[in-house]
């Protein structure tokens, strides 16, 4: 690895945390980035959890600090989420690496659909308490994103934002919370999934992670305060699109 590369996965990393905390979508940056850098899919795969384990321990750290107590009740919702994300990170470790380029183009694509989607002004929002009974449907879409989420990770962040927000309605600051623990918790298992498979570029990893946790820091500070960051979405989608582009070239 070259210092060029270390400082651009510094760069990149920050960029990712600071939108996977403000939003999602981080990985669409990061997870090409190491393939662009020479690591077979299945080690970027595994190597990008080491950036997105330690930058939600950042944002947790910020939120904890912020008087946002929220462990309880993300523990909960992570069970369904851990058992999927062990299941999508063994999946992930034996598919061929052309066959995961084509499923990530796809996912990028969907991906960018999503976060062009109308935000749902005017959902009338609630919180949701740790004594609330979950129906099954809200505990299958768990499992449901959490192999997603063990498999690729991309964008998984969207998803989440779909069932807490769109289908519980849940406020905005809770749902970005909750999200950034759910994705903490389910995340260490499907590491240890790639670290048992050796699809763990260390070096790449903790690099990454440098960057991943200032941005996350920074990401939520932001979103417990009054400043929105609403341009980073269209500067992510203008690199997502040279992305694809360049994935699509290289074959």
């Amino acid at each position: 690895m070259t210092g060029a590369d270390a400082a651009l996965l510094l760069l990149v990393g920050a960029l990712s945390g600071f939108l996977n905390v403000m939003s999602a979508g981080g990985s669409m940056l990061t997870l090409p980035a190491l393939m662009f850098m020479g690591l077979d899919s299945t080690t970027a795969n595994g190597t990008n959890r080491v950036g997105i384990a330690l930058q939600n321990v950042s944002a947790a750290w910020k939120y904890r600090r912020s008087g946002h107590h929220e462990w309880a009740l993300a523990w909960r919702l992570s069970i369904p989420a851990i058992i999927g994300a062990i299941a999508g990170a063994y999946a992930a470790t034996l598919v061929s690496d052309e066959l995961f380029r084509w499923i990530l183009i796809a996912v990028m694509i969907g991906a960018s659909i999503l976060m062009l989607m109308p935000k749902g002004a005017g959902i009338k929002t609630r919180r949701l308490e740790r004594d609330e009974k979950l129906r099954w449907p809200i505990i299958l879409a768990l499992l449901a994103i959490g192999f997603y989420g063990g498999f690729i990770q991309v964008a998984v962040g969207i998803l989440f934002i779909v069932l807490l927000y769109r289908v519980l309605h849940l406020d905005l600051i809770q749902v970005n919370i909750l999200k950034v623990l759910i994705i903490l918790i389910y995340t260490i298992p499907a590491l240890a999934i790639f670290m048992g498979s050796g699809a763990v570029a260390w070096s790449y990893g903790l690099i990454l992670a440098v960057g991943s946790m200032t941005g996350a820091w920074l990401g939520a500070k932001l979103t417990l305060g009054p400043s929105g960051a609403r341009w980073i979405t269209w500067l992510t989608l203008a690199i997502i699109g040279v992305i694809i582009v360049k994935l699509i070239l290289d074959f």
